[in-house]
């Protein structure tokens, strides 16, 4: 008889490279520390699992059962006519246009969902249905209320009274709620766009509707057998993507600012550092700040800390991960511990006590990491559950929000002695400056009398300040964790681009020291770093999460009000960057910010290489039309110059490519300077 062959040895897992998956140190720490643990990270699964090269070319259709269909390029490139066709005769150009317009509808649907929760919310305030809840910012609900058709004054006797806030903020509500399903008209933050670009979208039939209707709209005329036209349908995804940024996230944001306050700048720390050994660690991830807001209230009670004490702790220390990070930093400086490719290895440090999460972003890895330590993982959403056994479900709900708060943050306190001996918290983290807006940019760049942007204006007249970038998005494993983001926002303050920031990319940025006042005399050119020195603030402002993108649109539009730089958005020495992408929402957000004026630079890679034709008229067709264009470069050096090129353009069209003395100009002499 043959001797029974051995089963060949196990080869061991790839595992990740520390220091080729990120620039981040205490992040190449807790990645080795996870595999000394036998723990597997997105970082190690990046390894062994390798993208689709057909579905990374955006030219892959799922949407009947008689697919996949794959239209991969020939070899040798297109050679006249392009005869690639799926089963159904769809052509590449349909079937990457399609799976575009489907990223923008997911993208939008899951911003304006969390919109739409906020406005839930609101109207539940403005109904007195809830205590938790307050109206924290009665000025910015009478800013707004005007776009809804809710009049702020009453006529008594012939004379024009303040209304009663309690009927503005329910009529504010009510409007508010209805912009997601209303039968007729369209969008009302629409009309705070400037004028010119207000008319190019009537021009093209790309006013939004209602938001639902939209993300509808897009998956019917997507699915199998309905619109074959690509320039049919990117029409459809920008009148989406509008809905978005003009819709459902501006009113989140928006309403998010009355009921818990508009930001200002601030103080905290940022990395896995900001947790205490000592303390329990309660961090709250995700994307809806409803829940976390009443969680950070009631961590800070003196009920709760207290109870931490009795239980052997000396405190609780709250912090973030992902866009919920951002919105509890921006207005009560909780630290953010990491983002989203840091969200494991704040439970693999052993001390995480609870992690509460509620939607978007989150691994369901997590639960497996949760298992080999103590930590609790709690899910608040109805939407956002996950199979495994180990996890908790507490769902919430705003008319009982503090006692599900104080509820959670019982359960983590209770967690604390369960902790195993090995903890490792990585001793790693900086100081940051958060928490600007758009009304707080004007008062730091214009002081509190002049209400408008004019001195940021003129110092880009000037030449001080070149030009302004939005560098935004999130975290990508197939990228070197925070190296693009880092990479380009160094490379434009060094030309004397200021920077907005928001999401994951905000906190790299504080995470490596880019969001202090300091940062200017290191890193920034001299005219940049000048005027950071003059006024106090960092080359870097963080604007908040990722549905706050729109304070970015909302600040371009003010400074097209302040005059001298052009009429329209599109006009401005501005570009936007988004280099570690990864989600749907930012394709939605970058369809939305190119459909408003601004040329767009994605990094990593854009699903559209398998379409030439289509791409073209993305990255082309599209300025003709709405003055934006898409764009794509991996090598962050190049991305950012891509931005400067475009920033110096627009500079020249101007007039104001050259230096010049400054001088002290009036409205009509900047108004003047607009129209040449």
């Amino acid at each position: 008889m043959a001797e029974a062959k051995k089963a060949p040895a196990a080869k061991a897992p790839k595992l990740a490279d520390p220091m080729e998956a990120s620039i981040e140190v205490s992040t190449q720490e807790m990645i080795r520390r996870a595999q000394q643990l036998n723990i597997d990270t997105v970082f190690d699964r990046a390894v062994t699992m390798k993208p689709c090269a057909i579905g990374l070319q955006g030219i892959c259709c799922k949407n009947c059962a008689m697919g996949p269909c794959r239209l991969p390029l020939p070899k040798d490139g297109i050679q006249g006519e392009d005869t690639r066709k799926g089963l159904c005769g769809a052509t590449a150009n349909t079937i990457c246009a399609r799976n575009f317009a489907r990223m923008v509808a997911a993208g939008t649907a899951a911003h304006s969902d969390h919109g739409r929760a906020v406005a839930e919310t609101f109207l539940s305030v403005a109904r007195k249905e809830t205590e938790d809840y307050k109206i924290k910012d009665p000025a910015k609900l009478l800013q707004i209320a005007p776009y809804f058709g809710v009049e702020t004054k009453i006529e008594v006797d012939g004379e024009m009274l303040d209304r009663d806030l309690d009927e503005i903020a329910l009529g504010v509500a009510e409007a508010a709620v209805k912009e997601w399903g209303k039968p007729e008209g369209t969008l009302a933050y629409l009309q705070r766009a400037p004028k010119p670009l207000i008319e190019k979208w009537e021009k093209m039939g790309v006013m939004s509707r209602n938001i639902d209707r939209e993300i509808v709209d897009t998956m019917h005329r997507t699915a199998m057998g309905v619109d074959q036209d690509y320039k049919n349908i990117i029409k459809q995804a920008t009148r989406t993507s509008l809905a978005d940024g003009w819709g459902g996230a501006m009113i989140g944001t928006d309403l998010q600012d009355v009921m818990f306050g508009s930001p200002s700048p601030l103080q905290a720390e940022a990395n896995l550092g900001i947790m205490k050994e000592d303390h329990v660690n309660i961090i709250v991830h995700g994307h809806e700040p409803l829940l976390s807001e009443m969680i950070v209230a009631a961590a800070q009670s003196q009920e709760m800390i207290d109870y931490a004490k009795q239980q052997g702790a000396k405190g609780i220390q709250l912090g973030g991960i992902c866009c919920t990070a951002n919105e509890v930093l921006q207005r009560h400086g909780v630290p953010p511990a990491g983002t989203f490719l840091q969200q494991e290895l704040a439970i693999i440090t052993g001390a995480c006590d609870a992690m509460v999460v509620d939607v978007q972003c989150i691994f369901q890895n997590l639960a497996n990491v949760a298992k080999c330590f103590h930590t609790k993982l709690i899910t608040t959403h109805p939407i956002a559950k996950m199979e495994q056994d180990n996890v908790v479900h507490i769902e919430f709900d705003e008319h009982y929000a503090m006692q599900d708060a104080k509820r959670i943050v019982k359960m983590a306190i209770d967690n604390y002695n369960e902790r195993g001996a090995d903890i490792m918290i990585p001793q790693h983290k900086a100081t940051q400056i958060a928490g600007f807006g758009v009304e707080s940019i004007q008062y730091h760049l214009g002081g509190s009398f002049r209400g408008d942007y004019f001195t940021l204006n003129d110092n880009i007249i000037n030449g001080r300040i070149r030009g302004i970038a939005g560098v935004v998005g999130c975290n990508n494993a197939r990228t070197k964790h925070n190296e693009e983001h880092i990479t380009v926002i160094k490379e434009l303050i060094k030309n004397d681009v200021i920077v907005l920031t928001t999401g994951c990319s905000a906190i790299a940025a504080g995470i490596h020291g880019l969001l202090t006042p300091g940062a200017a005399a290191v890193h920034c050119g001299p005219g940049l770093a000048e005027v950071c020195e003059t006024v106090g603030i960092p080359p870097v402002l963080h604007l908040g999460s990722c549905v706050d993108n729109t304070r970015i649109l909302l600040a371009a539009t003010e400074v097209v009000k302040a005059g001298g730089l052009g009429d329209d958005i599109c006009d401005l020495p501005a570009a936007g960057s988004a280099p570690e992408w990864m989600s749907e929402k930012a394709i939605a957000i970058g369809q939305y910010f190119v459909s408003s004026g601004v040329y767009t630079v994605f990094g990593y890679h854009m699903p559209l290489e398998g379409a030439p034709e289509f791409k073209d008229y993305l990255y082309k067709e599209m300025e003709n039309i709405y003055g934006g264009k898409w764009d794509c470069e991996p090598d962050p050096i190049k991305h950012a110059h891509k931005m400067i090129a475009h920033i110096d353009k627009k500079r020249k069209e101007l007039g104001i490519d050259k230096a010049r003395e400054r001088v002290l100009m009036d409205m009509a002499d900047r108004q003047a300077l607009g129209m040449e």
